[in-house]
């Protein structure tokens, strides 16, 4: 997907504050059963037409305004994925200046798994 250039801009700019993850180390510790809270941060109708085992949706909408009645323990780990990977860094980013310490961004996202063949969960319509 082509976005814009100060999204993309932006998104690069806060990339620097936000660890990544990548498709592949998040593969590998949903398969140890290693995988922490696992948060999709897409909009309603993504998370509905498909989204990764074991993720809990929290749209980037809403994901600040819920986070603290969701995960009261600022020191949670968590990983958060959207479709490519800009949304989720900068979700991750306000949740840092929310004093959450351990949040992760899933480089690639959603469209990266995908792509990797790895299992989807498709909600019944």
């Amino acid at each position: 997907m082509q976005h814009n250039p100060g999204f993309e801009a932006l998104c690069e700019k806060v990339r620097e504050n936000v660890k990544e993850i990548t498709i592949g180390e998040v593969k590998a510790l949903m398969d140890s059963n290693k995988l922490p809270l696992f948060i999709d941060v897409r909009e309603d109708n993504e998370w509905q037409n498909g989204h990764l085992p074991q993720a809990v949706h929290l749209g980037r909408g809403i994901i600040e305004r819920d986070i603290e009645t969701v995960v009261p323990d600022k020191n949670t780990p968590m990983i958060l994925y959207c479709g490519g990977g800009y949304r989720s860094v900068l979700s991750a980013d306000n949740l840092q200046k929310m004093g959450y310490t351990n949040v992760i961004s899933m480089d690639g996202g959603f469209r990266g798994w995908k792509e990797a063949g790895y299992q989807l969960v498709q909600e019944d319509k």
